[in-house]
């Protein structure tokens, strides 16, 4: 079953979307900006759709993509249980510690600073100080310090040049104080908090939205930009205590296999955004901190969490891949993927992963197919479901509408395609386009 444009609502115009309206609202703030990835989708989006859906107190809603917890914890500030599946397990990390607002601000504040106070003490004892200090202030060493660093095998999962030597040694010992207390009720955030300076003030990171390497910075503070978030995360606190039994169930796992985890019939609305097809490594953008935090050490780490996820870029997919399979007889995927093919050939593109372009198409919207047959058993009668997706021309300038091509592949699975909504425009890195994001709105007749 085909979905023509023509045939369905395009609820917003391009003309009321602006810059402002993709960023995150001051009044927004606590919790949604504990950590966040580059280009969520902005916490306002999900208020629109629970009061368009009209969602009860007493329904589920579920984001199978949760990514860093938008859906979550604004269905939670909402009073709406929720929950949320995510493969990737520094998103997932972030995801639970985002909406776990049952610990006292007070004790937070007592154990950072307990942890910043010996954390300090251990560098000091080394000839190292946090606060960097200008040349003419700064003390003689006797010696060079012994720095702290990874293991050659987990070093070699980093961009090169993400973090300089003394920001790392500083990093690895506030991490050892934090493992030696890593039973405490309040280590989870204290965890978080330092994933979001690594990547906003700590690092060498810049994200532009893809991820690269900006100038190194030699020495830089690394407890007092840390102690700062957690500050933040207990006024955050004080906010949020009296939404703090809102039940929210956060899982990690991959998003085409959600029956092993969910009841069926359980859930009642679906808000989510999953990856697009592009080249856009997603581990890629989380990595210094995923490795800094201990959750991928080796290659066989990465490869795991790899295969877990939708293929949606030529650097997670594996030669046992057989969700392209699914749309097989699915007529614009296959048009899509065989126009990306012809033109590899006629630009005499030769290396590895532009062969995969084609391949990578078709496993990609075989895996949404996947995820979307999966879903239906879960979803009550009459659920609804919002799809945040974009255009994309990554692959050899090849447009691929894949908000179109997402609500056919639901509409041939039984769902009802209730618009394509005009979320927002941005900006193509490979064109210099401007590409739409799309929201497809969804009903499960049942």
């Amino acid at each position: 079953m085909a979905v023509s444009m023509n045939s369905v609502a395009t609820i917003s115009s391009p003309g009321r979307i602006t810059k402002e309206d993709n960023k995150l609202r001051p009044e927004d703030r606590p919790a949604h900006d504990w950590y966040r990835f580059v280009l969520s989708f902005p916490p306002h989006f999900v208020r629109e759709y629970l009061e368009r859906f009209e969602v009860r107190p007493n329904q589920l809603v579920l984001d199978p993509f949760c990514g860093t917890g938008t859906t979550l914890v604004e269905c939670k500030k909402q009073g709406r249980p929720s929950a949320g599946i995510e493969a990737n397990p520094i998103a997932c990390f972030a995801s639970k510690v985002k909406v776990d607002w049952g610990i006292r601000p007070e004790g937070l504040l007592k154990y950072a600073r307990q942890i910043a106070e010996e954390t300090l003490s251990k560098l000091e004892a080394s000839g190292i100080e946090d606060e960097p200090r200008p040349p003419l202030f700064r003390t003689s060493r006797k010696g060079s310090p012994q720095l702290r660093s990874l293991p050659l095998e987990t070093s070699k999962l980093l961009l090169s040049g993400s973090i300089s030597d003394l920001p790392l040694h500083k990093c690895l010992t506030l991490l050892a104080v934090l493992d030696e207390r890593k039973g405490s009720r309040f280590a989870g955030h204290a965890r978080l908090a330092l994933a979001k300076a690594l990547v906003s003030q700590i690092s060498n990171l810049e994200f532009g939205p893809e991820v690269g390497v900006g100038p190194p910075k030699a020495d830089t503070a690394v407890v007092k930009p840390w102690l700062t978030c957690v500050e933040s995360m207990a006024e955050d606190l004080k906010l949020l205590r009296d939404k703090q039994s809102v039940p929210v169930a956060v899982y990690q796992s991959d998003s085409r296999s959600l029956s092993k985890i969910l009841q069926s019939k359980s859930v009642d609305v679906v808000i989510t955004s999953p990856p697009y097809p592009n080249e856009k490594d997603y581990t890629r953008t989380t990595r210094l901190e995923s490795v800094l935090l201990g959750l991928i050490r080796t290659k066989l780490d990465l490869r795991s969490l790899k295969s877990d996820l939708v293929r949606s870029n030529t650097r997670n997919v594996f030669k046992y891949d057989r969700d392209d399979e699914i749309v097989a007889n699915h007529p614009d995927v296959q048009r899509i993927a065989n126009a990306i093919e012809a033109r590899r050939k006629d630009l005499g593109k030769t290396s590895g992963f532009e062969r995969l372009y084609a391949r990578v198409t078709r496993l990609y919207f075989g895996g949404m197919a996947r995820h979307l047959a999966g879903l239906r058993s879960l979803l009550r009668p009459g659920a609804k479901l919002a799809y945040v997706v974009g255009d994309q021309a990554s692959y050899l300038r090849v447009m691929i509408r894949t908000g179109q091509l997402l609500a056919d592949i639901a509409a041939s699975l039984g769902y009802e395609v209730l618009a394509i909504d005009l979320f927002r425009t941005r900006l193509a890195t490979a064109t210099r386009e401007q590409l739409r994001e799309e929201v497809v709105v969804l009903r499960w007749p049942g």
